[in-house]
């Protein structure tokens, strides 16, 4: 592998943009190549991104010699086949969020990962931006004494359109996998693994969870109270209460923002510096890792991911919704 990685990615729809975006704030990584379905949507976007090589399948990306590592940008259900077919030629796979649909998926996934010692991750890029880092640090020093909940949101208002991705069951569409999951995981990183789960969704009119309200409850007593949706606007903020204080994310929390810690009546202002629009701190971890000979991240472990895919799950279960391909 180069020095610097050679990235490709699947898809090329609006996140696959915004990865592309990230890659040129990176500091390891450009971007390489763009695999589509269509020839004519590969070469636009390898045209617009600045990629070398425009491919119209997906199998003749992976097999290329120079692609170092693939970024999936693909919809939600077809994550699984992506990655495994990525696994399957020794790719390193950095998997858009959700990782996949399920957990029953998401262990496929990891054990092919194992198996074949092919580096895995999923692309939850919150995770790696500057504020988060150090909101985890802060933890770490015990700056708000033990943490006992952390309350999260993550929902705006999308048009309707039965058929877009978002409202479509047979994409897997509704609020949880496509923005909820960062709420949760955002507990995970916080609290750990939920122990029990419960809450109520808006299940609208094509069959997938307009809005939400979920409580996590940890080891401890410690809880989560997180909201998402997809028909509903809401603030984009977190906080996260201890024993000593607390610390609030202001808005857009999980693009990487201002922190207020508040202690002892006293309240300080925290604004890491970040550059790019933060899906390049993902792909220089993905780079940290490879050149370490990792097949796993630290900070996004996938055993951590398949633990979020179980709470959601659970979450829909509680719900009674299931897509109609599971």
């Amino acid at each position: 592998m180069s020095e610097i990685v050679r990235w490709g990615i699947l898809g090329t729809g609006n996140i696959a943009r915004k990865f592309a975006e990230g890659l040129r704030s990176a500091e390891t990584g450009k971007l390489y190549a763009v695999g589509s379905r269509s020839a004519e949507r590969a070469e636009k976007f390898a045209a617009e991104n600045g990629a070398e090589r425009g491919y119209d399948s997906y199998e003749k990306l992976v097999t290329d010699a120079d692609v170092d590592a693939v970024y999936i940008a693909t919809p939600h259900p077809m994550h699984k086949e992506d990655a495994l077919l990525c696994i399957s030629h020794d790719k390193p796979v950095l998997c858009e969020k959700p990782f996949t649909v399920n957990a029953g998926e998401a262990e496929e996934v990891i054990s092919a990962a194992r198996k074949r010692s092919v580096f895995c991750m999923e692309a939850m890029w919150t995770r790696f931006v500057p504020s988060i880092v150090k909101l985890r640090e802060l933890l770490d020093e015990g700056g708000i004494g033990d943490v006992r909940m952390v309350m999260a949101d993550f929902g705006f208002r999308a048009g309707w359109n039965p058929e877009h991705r978002l409202l479509n069951p047979q994409l897997a569409g509704g609020g949880l996998l496509d923005v909820g999951v960062y709420p949760v995981s955002l507990a995970s990183m916080v609290l750990g693994s939920a122990m029990r789960v419960t809450g109520l969704a808006d299940i609208g009119e094509t069959g997938v969870d307009e809005q939400a309200g979920i409580v996590c409850q940890y080891d401890g007593g410690r809880l989560a109270l997180l909201a998402c949706g997809v028909r509903t606007n809401t603030p984009h903020e977190a906080t996260i209460l201890g024993t000593d204080g607390y610390i609030r994310l202001h808005k857009d929390w999980f693009r990487g923002s201002a922190m207020t810690l508040s202690k002892g009546g006293a309240e300080e202002r925290i604004e890491p510096p970040q550059t790019g629009n933060g899906f390049n701190y993902e792909a220089d971890e993905v780079a940290r890792c490879l050149a370490a000979g990792k097949i796993e991240s630290d900070v996004m472990p996938l055993d951590e991911t398949l633990s979020i895919m179980q709470t959601m799950d659970e979450i829909r279960a509680r719900w009674g919704l299931r897509y109609p391909f599971e």
